[in-house]
């Protein structure tokens, strides 16, 4: 049913059960807002969406009212404009005045509402925050002298994510948002998915930078630097660089990260390939055996953290295969120096990664060789921007170069671990080859893509019969993980991606205004899997020579020395 409603003296068309702020974004009227978060239901905390509505004395929080028949409202009264002037007044009294230096500057949420408002001097007196900042984890910066009480990362750590790291501590003029216990980052439940730094409107959370450490080691002549790109990376940063959004750029990235200075640069789709052949093996394995299934997805380590913290019983349900991050890691260091005919303690190896978890899971003692780290260091994408303009590359006037063998050549299915549900369809293709010695009739699985919370695929490779399950976002996964417990629910092979939509929405990924964007940049992984010549890893002739020359054979004792790992239970407070 629709509605007729008035606003700043035009009619536009409402729906019933839409919010005025709904109805107003869906006419093409900004109303601010730092408190909404788009697909959670509204909090009217921060009251900055704050209309006029006749007939009312007191001023309406767009987010939280619905809209009614022959409304007339007013988005950008005088008394409207003056509320939300002085409300920013009041969140900057207490908020630092640093922003040359801040993370954010340029992309904080306040900073552009104080320029849109004309907020140009403190008017309040400004009060002291007694909170010291957080640099205990290895991915995640806090700085709670930033934050301005919005509660959007204990929502999004809670309703979306499932884990709840963060809570609100105290009432009024005292309140603060703060961990279990006042626990710093590290020594709380925090996953690192990063999906609150995606949700901080201001510099109250950001990503530990490693970009300094990466320059030094580009400086250094005695270094050999080595870089891997993450299959996610190159459908996400065009816009950043001034590109299509929609445009892939990995071969223009390849050459920008030569004119960095690094010596060698390699695709971790190649190392996703990798991954994929031993996923099938172990999954085969299982399965004849009927031990430790259903199997669960082990590339995220956000939710390889995860398991390790909520549901420790199960960790032999985890695949024992490292992340391609990792995969990647181990053979820059054991295989390549044989190739290259290159001392491996020279090796710096870099990853450009769309997820702050990796971070983590570089630091990760299971993750080093004789104490020394498979991956030196961890950027994200945002940093690898932040990268191409310190060294003053001209995107748009390079032309693109190619990874460098033998880690250059990559199938699609490989990309496709960028996004959720994309390593399933992986593995089913080379699943199915290795039970049958055939492909599947088409590669392409419909069912797995646009995942919406948990989705169920069935399939038969020759006699045999898998059930996989795909799980966009932790949102649903302690109800599911209690009916996989219980045998309610059957399945042999679980992937679990902790951001929703997967890798091209990690937490390292550049800030986007809506879902929608996210969606685009899925959508271009899949178009590259449509045009692709190679699709199914077991194709990919440089994971063959890989096999031939090195590992022997996926599940092989050189494979599972080198490519596999451990997991153990962690001790946090929940």
């Amino acid at each position: 049913m629709n509605y007729t409603i008035e606003v700043n003296n035009r009619k536009i068309e409402a729906r019933k059960g839409d919010t005025i702020l709904e109805t107003l974004k869906r006419n093409g009227i900004k109303v601010p807002t730092l408190c909404n978060m788009e697909t959670l239901s509204p909090t009217g905390a921060c009251r900055l969406c704050v209309v006029e509505v006749e007939g009312r004395e007191n001023l309406v929080t767009s987010c939280s009212h619905f809209v009614e028949p022959d409304m007339k409202i007013k988005t950008h009264s005088t008394r409207v404009v003056r509320a939300r002037k002085a409300l920013v007044e009041l969140l900057l009294a207490n908020h630092p005045d640093d922003c040359l230096y801040c993370e954010r500057n340029g992309e904080c949420e306040l900073q552009n509402l104080a320029a849109e408002l004309q907020v140009r001097e403190r008017k309040v007196q400004h009060k002291s925050f007694g909170q010291k900042l957080d640099l205990s984890s290895p991915g995640i910066v806090r700085d709670p002298a930033k934050c301005i009480l919005c509660g959007r990362c204990i929502r999004i750590c809670d309703e979306v994510q499932s884990v709840s790291t963060f809570e609100f501590v105290k009432r009024g003029c005292n309140m603060y948002v703060g961990t279990t216990m006042s626990r710093d980052l590290n020594f709380s439940n925090c996953i690192f998915c990063g999906q609150c730094v995606l949700a901080c409107p201001t510099g109250a959370l950001r990503e530990r930078s490693n970009v300094e450490e990466v320059m030094d080691a580009l400086s250094n002549s005695t270094l050999i630097p080595i870089v891997q790109v993450a299959p996610s990376i190159s459908v996400s940063i065009a816009a950043e660089l001034g590109l299509k959004a929609t445009k892939d750029v990995n071969g223009v990235l390849f050459a920008a990260l030569r004119k960095m200075g690094f010596k060698y640069i390699f695709d971790s789709a190649t190392a996703a390939d990798i991954a994929i052949m031993e996923i099938v093996q172990e999954l085969i394995s299982r399965k004849e055996k009927s031990t430790d299934l259903p199997m669960l997805s082990s590339c995220c380590p956000a939710w390889v953290k995860f398991v390790e913290q909520y549901y420790p019983e199960q960790l032999s349900w985890l695949s024992t295969v490292k992340s391609p991050q990792q995969i990647m890691g181990s053979l820059i260091k054991a295989y390549f120096p044989g190739i290259g005919n290159i001392n491996p303690s020279n090796i710096y190896s870099v990853s450009v990664m769309p997820c702050l978890a990796k971070k983590f899971e570089a630091r990760r003692e299971e993750m080093t060789t004789k104490g020394v780290s498979d991956v030196d260091s961890v950027i994200s994408t945002r940093e690898l921007v932040k990268m191409i303009n310190l060294y003053g590359i001209d995107i748009a006037s390079i032309d693109s170069q190619q990874a460098d063998p033998p880690f250059s050549i990559r199938s699609s299915a490989g990309k496709l671990f960028g996004v959720a549900g994309g390593s399933s369809e992986a593995v089913a293709r080379t699943l199915n080859f290795k039970i049958t010695g055939k492909d599947l009739h088409n590669v392409r699985i419909s069912e797995l893509r646009s995942v919406n919370g948990v989705k169920e695929f069935k399939f038969k490779a020759g006699k045999q019969e898998f059930t996989f399950l795909v799980v966009n976002g932790l949102k649903n996964i302690h109800d599911l993980m209690k009916e996989l417990i219980a045998g309610s629910v059957k399945a042999d092979y679980v992937e679990v991606m902790a951001c929703p939509g997967g890798c091209v929405n990690g937490g390292g990924q550049p800030f986007v205004a809506s879902t929608k964007d996210v969606k685009l940049r899925a959508k271009v992984i899949y178009d590259i899997d449509e045009t692709n010549a190679i699709k199914c890893a077991h194709k990919n002739p440089q994971v063959i020579e890989v096999y031939t020359n090195q590992l022997e054979e996926p599940g092989s004792e050189k494979s599972i020395k080198l490519l596999h790992t451990r997991f153990s239970k962690r001790e946090v407070l929940l």
